[in-house]
């Protein structure tokens, strides 16, 4: 696909990832030819409320492929699958534990995440899924309870590091977009970006310490996306979350770490966001300017008046479109990369069988 083939509003789309937020239901496919067909989002993201088996959710991804196959480029079809408390997978597909759990077992913890890195892919290329908001990056300071908490592989960024580049290698291998989360490091506050605004207390030089080195690293390992959070850094965001700071990540993300990749930001819907920076301001509008290639932001249905009024602010060259082609083009150029495309998925129960022995494997392993 040639970027000059996309419209505006086509271009646009590719720049946004919506969260499929609605219970499974008709209402859910009549929200899905929106999202695809006139948002023409460029990715969607699934949650476990959309479905309650295995052969709902391969129809559920066949139908969203067949709308895509109505537009020009195909979809990113996301989800966060990190194992443990945050599991998208339905009910007949046995939970991974979480890499922390794996860490601190008494195997060979590195060959433990690396397999789960592995199942996992596996697992989620074989349902459709193309994209992964895995895994945590950030640093285990706080109880398991935390809004990271056991989400985190370990409190020693040094294993953060080696453990999370093997993880993210592994779907990586498996076709899988692996989008490492949450930049510059969720671990160092104990607020929940989902409810508050969440503010670190450090500067910029303690975190470069430890909290980034994991996220640096894994730049240097390939990294093709990187989520960042809604995270306060005063004496660099000026009041801002680092997602909607141009500032920060031009600085930081582009410049300091020579970062070519995807910038994604977190869900823009997140109380962090949504208390503070909606309203009379377009949240996507803010993300967009800041430098981000990608918003998540879950539907709602009132999207079309943020999308419209973006697309009038760049057809009046407020906005200078050779900053959204530069999107575009890292966009088009992993979906390229990964093979992202519309193939139908088929049902097969030997391959589910086969996943859950693969689990209930490293399940008894991680319990020794």
């Amino acid at each position: 696909m040639k970027i000059d083939e996309l419209d505006i509003k086509e271009k646009i789309g590719q720049t946004l990832i919506i969260g499929l937020d609605i219970s499974k239901g008709k209402n859910m496919y009549e929200v899905i030819d929106k999202i695809v067909n006139e948002y023409k989002a460029g990715g969607i993201c699934l949650y476990k409320k959309n479905y309650d088996s295995y052969n709902d959710l391969v129809n559920l991804i066949n139908y969203i492929k067949e709308k895509s196959k109505k537009e020009k480029v195909p979809i990113f079809i996301s989800l966060d699958q990190e194992g443990g408390r945050v599991n998208r997978m339905p009910s007949d597909f046995i939970n991974i534990p979480s890499m922390y759990k794996l860490k601190c077992s008494s195997n060979n913890e590195k060959d433990l995440i690396k397999e789960a890195g592995n199942i996992t892919g596996k697992m989620l290329r074989n349902l459709g899924f193309n994209m992964d908001f895995a895994p945590v990056l950030d640093i285990k300071r706080f109880p398991d309870n935390h809004s990271i908490g056991d989400r985190a592989i370990s409190s020693n960024y040094e294993e953060v590091s080696k453990y999370g580049i093997e993880y993210m290698q592994e779907l990586k291998k498996n076709n899988i977009v692996s989008v490492i989360k949450h930049f510059p490091g969720h671990g160092s506050t104990k607020k929940d970006s989902h409810f508050n605004l969440a503010k670190i207390n450090v500067s910029m030089e303690e975190l470069q310490k430890e909290d980034i080195i994991p996220f640096e690293k894994a730049i240097n390992n390939g990294a093709d996306a990187i989520l960042i959070g809604h995270l306060i850094l005063p004496k660099e965001t000026l009041g801002l979350p680092v997602s909607l700071s141009k500032r920060f990540i031009t600085k930081y993300i582009r410049k300091k770490y020579r970062y070519k990749g995807l910038i994604i930001t977190d869900d823009l819907r997140m109380k962090a966001i949504s208390l503070h920076f909606f309203g009379k301001r377009n949240p996507i509008k803010l993300a967009y300017v800041a430098g981000n290639d990608m918003m998540i932001i879950k539907y709602k249905g009132n999207e079309e008046k943020y999308i419209q009024s973006l697309i009038n602010k760049i057809e009046e060259s407020n906005l200078n479109i050779a900053r959204l082609n530069r999107k575009v083009k890292r966009i088009l150029n992993i979906k390229e990369k990964y093979d992202v495309n519309n193939e139908k998925i088929d049902i097969d129960e030997n391959f589910r069988n086969n996943i859950n022995n693969q689990i209930r494997r490293i399940k008894e392993k991680s319990s020794n």
